[in-house]
């Protein structure tokens, strides 16, 4: 006999089906809910609602496990590289090396963009936020490329769109970067690899050389590798649900582009910089606020440590502590925000208090440290982490794409006044 969740309201008894994923994780299937019993659930945040069935990532807070389409996310770091990440993600395999050079050598020429593009990035201040600028460019991709409006496009139609949003993301993040500080724009090459390529956008000037580094260059790999995916969180539900209306793959990683910039989705690295840089300038003493954040009256906070979702370890960050290190190590950086760092990581790592509350350095943490340490700066930090997030995104919206899920309409409970007469302004 299949098993079920009975519910009884009114005295009626009303029973549902119970669904199990691949790694047994459970649910209540509740789609019969209102049209048999006048019912809704209430579950503000979503924090217990499932929105879809994804065949994309597993994540298993509990027990510090991440997986990509069933691989574990310690392996991709270590052997695989972003681009081939995004292919998994995204087509649901590891590509061949056919396959691969196919979809590599797809993206690297279509990271020109149109020169009037060029015009739109002009018509911004240079105080303007690079999110704000990212997310209005990768909207205007569909003035572009107004087919890709079509919401039933053929397979060739939608890997088109797909490339073209993977190729053109990065040379408008970096374009974004050079309008912030007043820099002409660097325009891509294609003889450089995705993430080198990057680099090369963001920092070279039409001046000199700019010299790839490969330990900064292997970083970055890792960086956007672990930011690929990350299940259901605020922004890929968003792209989802504004997918679910038939919207662009451009008009719904917009969507998910502007819920990242929320400073309680993607600001975390920022908020870390901007702690470590508040420490420094109330002199530098990290023994003070590490003692300060142990007190349980003093309103400090720790920025970059324990982990809402990873209840033990994040398994992220065990992977970008070894490339922070590296970076560290192979720039001689001297600058004292980064020895705060350090600072704070060795008593989080060794000291009881932080020990048994599992309060590590989280994936934050560190990247905001490599971030800082390649000079980039922290508005930067938030297209830094949408540039990793993008293949996780057009996988979740090309599986709702496929699966044909209904568009999304969540209900609510009422609060308001009930029915009243409208009363003229004169005997208000």
């Amino acid at each position: 006999m299949s098993e079920h969740a009975e519910i009884i309201l009114e005295g009626k008894s009303y029973k549902f089906p119970v669904v199990t994923g691949t790694e047994n994780e459970k649910a209540i299937d509740i789609a019969a809910l209102r049209s048999e019993s006048g019912y809704i659930t209430l579950d503000s945040g979503y924090k217990n609602t499932g929105a879809t069935k994804s065949a994309i990532t597993f994540l298993d807070g509990e027990q510090g496990i991440l997986h990509y389409r069933g691989y574990p996310i310690e392996q991709l770091a270590e052997k695989s590289n972003f681009i081939e990440v995004a292919y998994l993600l995204i087509y649901g395999a590891l590509p061949t090396k056919q396959e691969l050079d196919d979809f590599s050598g797809k993206i690297k020429m279509h990271t020109l963009v149109n020169e009037d593009m060029r015009k739109i990035l002009d018509g911004f201040p240079s105080a303007a936020h690079p999110m704000g600028i990212l997310s209005a460019m990768i909207s205007s991709l569909t003035a572009f490329y107004p087919e890709s409006l079509n919401p039933n496009q053929t397979k060739e139609e939608m890997d088109l769109s797909i490339i073209r949003l993977m190729a053109k993301i990065s040379t408008i993040a970096a374009w974004s970067y050079k309008n912030s500080v007043g820099h002409p724009v660097n325009y891509p090459k294609n003889k450089l690899d995705y993430c080198s390529n990057f680099l090369h956008m963001m920092f070279a000037f039409p001046t000199e050389d700019y010299e790839i580094n490969p330990v900064v260059v292997d970083a970055i790999n890792k960086l956007l590798i672990l930011h690929a995916d990350h299940e259901q969180n605020c922004s890929t539900s968003t792209v989802r649900l504004v997918g679910s209306a038939n919207a662009s793959l451009y008009s719904s990683v917009s969507a998910g582009i502007s819920a990242l910039w929320g400073p309680l989705h993607g600001g975390a690295n920022q908020a870390v910089i901007e702690m470590l840089e508040a420490i420094k300038a109330d002199g530098g003493d990290s023994k003070k606020y590490i003692a300060k954040a142990k007190d349980k009256d003093d309103p400090f906070r720790l920025m970059g440590f324990g982990h809402r979702v990873y209840k033990n370890f994040d398994p992220r960050a065990r992977i970008i502590k070894k490339a922070a290190d590296e970076v560290l190590t192979a720039l001689g950086i001297n600058d004292p925000i980064l020895t705060i760092a350090m600072e704070l990581e060795e008593a989080a790592l060794n000291d009881p208090y932080f020990v048994e509350r599992k309060l590590y350095p989280n994936v934050d943490f560190y990247s905001g440290i490599i971030y800082r340490a390649l000079g980039i700066p922290t508005d930067m930090f938030t297209v830094m982490f949408a540039l990793g997030r993008l293949p996780g995104w057009i996988a979740q919206w090309k599986e709702m794409r496929e699966q044909k899920e209904p568009i999304g309409r969540p209900r609510q409970i009422y609060t308001g006044e009930t029915e009243r007469n409208y009363v003229d302004i004169e005997n208000r």
